[in-house]
């Protein structure tokens, strides 16, 4: 009787989960109001409907009304209804007044189970007056996380972030490991050895697979460091562990502890933070419970108080990688967005990872004839495009799409990039096949064909043999002598005869799979 209880308000819920805010509150809502006790207990999928919808589709009028409502059924008579009123309150941005209504209830509670909804309800909406109930335990049953409330003070005051400018100083101890795509390892060495300006500032330690690791030669900022483009996250390590007796056994936790709440993370953290320092702990290989979590942030919060562990829009990641050479811990700023790649107005269904549009011009190498005429076939939301242009020496640019919806993103992008771009470059969009390409781009032949084309994962392909044999056939066409065609080659067979000669060949890994980077240039 109870699962088949518990299974129909599972299924009311669904039910009232498709409908829309209005629906809700004009239908469901003064309905739920008018029944009588019994079957308002039955009914409180509504209320549970309500923060969801609401949370997501609702107007700020019609989240504040439900705020209202919410306030006045966490006194309701029924247990149920109280507990399921304090689950939807933070869903809508509750505040002072709600806090204040749920601390009135704190000397009132039915039980431990009613308690234990109201200690967690709090931890997420609480502010300081909360955190005066948690400093005085003694006096109160709810067992409140003190460390939670603190989180919620310091997210509103602003959500706080990293600082760009703000040199790193002193450098002596500092790990920086640069995170890129397997394959594009090379690439990136090449980018850091060709750029000027890092000259005598960084030292590679060692590469390995998916990345290289750093040893700053001088004060340096974040700034500095994201002048790099072929990386996709930057790190510093904290430490590393050794290995685990076996895959999935217990995770020291002390020691972990330790380096996170080290002076060299602390150092770290108050140097690039700006505002109240929150972080969000994560682990990448494996599976993570709440526990875990509390065991090892209730642990650096004893040592540290001012690092707050906070699950909602933290601008630090602390991640804990686990291999058969040990346990590393390693601190992530979250930069949102990239700073490197601020342009992006828009994105497309399927549309390359950034750094890996910039691998790709950087293989280019943009400047090999003084005025680069370039040309993506299935330009996407035009990164490939963007990153050429950036590289410099492009004198005129041309992109084709198959969806006139991916072309006017492009268009926007581009439009973002040529505002800060060296010179400006004319720009030719058009949403056609690109067998047409050839007739917008004229009877001047192009140095430049880039392309992360259709792989038919998620955009459907026909034929892949046939898409890529008629773009080698449409390269030989338009291409002058020497000119170059740089793309993702989702086939494993390289294409025979003709003109095009294979310059670089690089296995890559495109996020569902490791394909091929191929670099030809016409002879």
């Amino acid at each position: 009787m109870k699962q088949s209880s518990q299974q129909r308000v599972k299924e009311h819920y669904q039910t009232l989960r498709k409908l829309g805010p209005e629906a809700l509150w004009n239908l469901e809502v003064p309905a739920f109001n008018a029944a009588p006790p019994e079957e308002r207990i039955q009914n409180v999928s509504v209320i549970r409907a309500v923060g969801v919808v609401f949370s997501e589709a609702g107007s700020s009028a019609q989240k504040a009304a439900a705020l209202v409502w919410l306030r006045e059924l966490v006194h309701d008579p029924e247990e149920k209804v109280r507990r399921y009123a304090m689950a939807a309150l933070p869903k809508l941005g509750s505040g002072e007044a709600e806090e204040t209504q749920l601390l009135s209830l704190a000397s009132k509670s039915s039980g431990p189970r009613e308690t234990q909804f109201l200690a967690k309800t709090l931890e997420r909406i609480g502010g300081r007056e909360t955190l005066k109930v948690a400093h005085a335990a003694s006096l109160s049953p709810l067992g409140l996380d003190a460390q939670k409330l603190e989180a919620n003070i310091a997210r509103r005051q602003g959500k706080g972030g990293i600082s760009l400018s703000q040199p790193l100083s002193p450098f002596e101890g500092l790990r920086l490991k640069l995170e890129c795509r397997t394959g594009l390892e090379p690439i990136l060495l090449e980018e850091l050895a060709q750029t000027h300006r890092l000259k005598n500032l960084l030292r590679v330690v060692h590469s390995k697979r998916g990345g290289i690791e750093l040893a700053p030669q001088r004060p340096f900022s974040l700034q500095e460091l994201h002048v790099l483009r072929c990386f996709s996250h930057g790190l510093f390590v904290l430490g590393e562990l050794p290995p685990l007796p076996r895959q999935g056994a217990s995770l020291p936790c002390e020691a972990i502890a330790s380096l996170i709440a080290s002076e060299l993370a602390a150092h770290i953290f108050t140097s690039l933070s700006d505002g109240p320092i929150r972080y969000r702990l994560e682990f990448p290989s494996r599976r993570a419970d709440a526990a875990l979590v509390e065991e090892i942030t209730s642990r650096v919060f004893k040592r540290k108080p001012f690092l707050l562990n906070d699950s909602r829009e933290a601008p630090w990641e602390v991640q804990i990688h686990e291999s058969s050479q040990g346990v590393s811990v390693e601190l992530h700023p979250k930069l949102r967005p990239d700073p490197r790649f601020a342009y992006r107005r828009g994105d497309v269904p399927a549309a390359s990872h950034p750094p890996l549009a910039a691998a790709l011009a950087r293989i280019a190498g943009l400047g090999a004839f003084k005025d680069e005429r370039i040309w993506d076939p299935f330009c996407g939301s035009g990164l490939e495009l963007a990153e050429s242009i950036l590289s410099g020496h492009v004198s005129e640019v041309f992109g084709t799409d198959l969806s006139p919806e991916a072309i006017a993103v492009c268009r926007e992008n581009l439009h973002s990039v040529l505002t800060g771009a060296p010179g400006k470059p004319g720009l030719h969009l058009k949403d056609c096949d690109f067998r047409e390409g050839p007739k917008m781009v004229g009877a001047k032949e192009l140095t430049l064909m880039i392309t992360n084309p259709p792989l038919g994962k998620r955009v459907p392909v026909a034929d892949l043999r046939v898409l890529l044999a008629g773009l080698f056939t449409v390269a030989e066409r338009v291409l002058r002598p020497g000119g170059r065609l740089v793309l993702v080659n989702p086939l494993d067979r390289l294409p025979h005869g003709g003109r095009l000669r294979l310059a670089l060949r690089q296995r890559v890994d495109v996020g569902f799979a490791h394909l091929h980077v191929e670099k030809y240039i016409l002879d």
